[in-house]
């Protein structure tokens, strides 16, 4: 289908097969909300929470309402898909982006799109080097969310709407065709009650959000604390003031159109408008650290160190926690394999 006739379908979208690739706590809250509202949708997840939704459907609560979702297609494994999709919203983790495309590249139709809802940087990347820039899209995804049984997915805090859009320095004469397109999907998830907007440049969004974790997700997960006891400790402060310092500088340095003069301006938001909303939250990091013993540290902080080596900028604050947190994954590892 034509570009024009994609932004049309994805205007109604009911008859069109979207599929969820990651479906954790985030990717079956977008999966169950879309199909609720009446699309087509296949979760693609791990088997027990599979197994549970097809037994006693999906139960979503929490701040975007509590609802049970049955009758989507659901699978544990690619090789059990049916048929090919003309959207697919990937939310697994970073470290499983190139696998995932690899098993995914023939279940997107000609003219498809695949979003990336991941965190940190380099997802989109990864997915136009396999499936074309022409078809990629990247999302900022700003709202926590948890797993408190297999099917179950909830809600625990709403910070912004999520943002899709194109990154035009990767897609240059696409860019604007691919916003349409953004804008389209965006309108059929908050039309699906999860507050989205479509965005011109997802670069500066993404990096926003960057800035905001490569700070609290390392040091949430190896001091298992939440956002708010964080920024009150004064001797993690300072720590996380140098990590956005540093990130800050690289994104400068690579013209990123973050929308703050300086990274004092955007700190003085972090603790005065960031983190109240979100005191009482933990990262996923934390979990993902102590239980599965391996994180998305590096497309958060080791992404920032790769990107400050290259530019020949400091980035030693960034470098510690990177190995911090893989040294705590090794320990988590070694614990399960005894």
């Amino acid at each position: 289908m034509s570009n024009d006739s994609a932004t049309d379908n994805f205007d109604t979208m009911t008859d069109t097969p979207i599929l969820i690739a990651g479906a954790g706590a985030i990717g079956s809250i977008l999966g169950g909300m879309l199909h609720d509202a009446g699309h087509d949708v296949t979760l693609l997840g791990r088997r027990a929470h599979m197994d549970a939704i097809a037994r006693h459907g999906l139960k979503i609560s929490g701040l975007l309402g509590d609802r049970t979702v049955n009758g989507m297609k659901l699978a544990d494994d690619q090789a059990r898909l049916a048929g090919r999709f003309d959207l697919i919203l990937c939310a697994v983790k970073s470290y499983d982006t190139e696998s995932i495309a690899d098993a995914l590249a023939d279940r997107l139709t000609g003219d498809g799109l695949i979003v990336s809802m991941q965190n940190g940087l380099g997802n989109i990347e990864s997915l136009s080097e396999r499936f074309g820039r022409r078809r990629v899209l990247g999302a900022r995804v700003i709202f926590g969310a948890e797993m408190p049984s297999p099917g179950a997915a909830h809600v625990t805090v709403f910070a912004q709407p999520v943002a899709i859009g194109p990154a035009p320095a990767l897609h240059r004469e696409d860019a604007p065709a691919l916003a349409d397109r953004a804008r389209a999907i965006a309108a059929m998830l908050d039309a699906a009650g999860v507050p989205t907007v479509g965005v011109e440049d997802i670069m500066p969004v993404l990096w926003a959000k960057l800035l905001y974790n490569v700070a609290l997700n390392p040091l949430g997960a190896l001091l298992q604390q939440n956002y708010g006891a964080l920024a009150a400790d004064p001797d993690v402060r300072p720590i996380m003031d140098r990590a956005i310092d540093e990130a800050f500088a690289v994104a400068r340095a690579l013209g990123v159109a973050l929308p703050f003069s300086n990274a004092d301006e955007y700190r003085k938001l972090f603790y005065e408008q960031l983190i109240p909303p979100t005191v009482s939250h933990r990262p996923t990091m934390l979990h993902d650290l102590h239980v599965r013993g391996r994180t998305d540290i590096g497309a958060l902080n080791g992404r920032i160190v790769e990107l400050a080596d290259r530019l020949g900028l400091d980035a030693e604050t960034n470098r510690m926690l990177t190995r911090l947190v893989r040294a705590a994954e090794r320990v988590t590892q070694k614990r399960e394999n005894r």
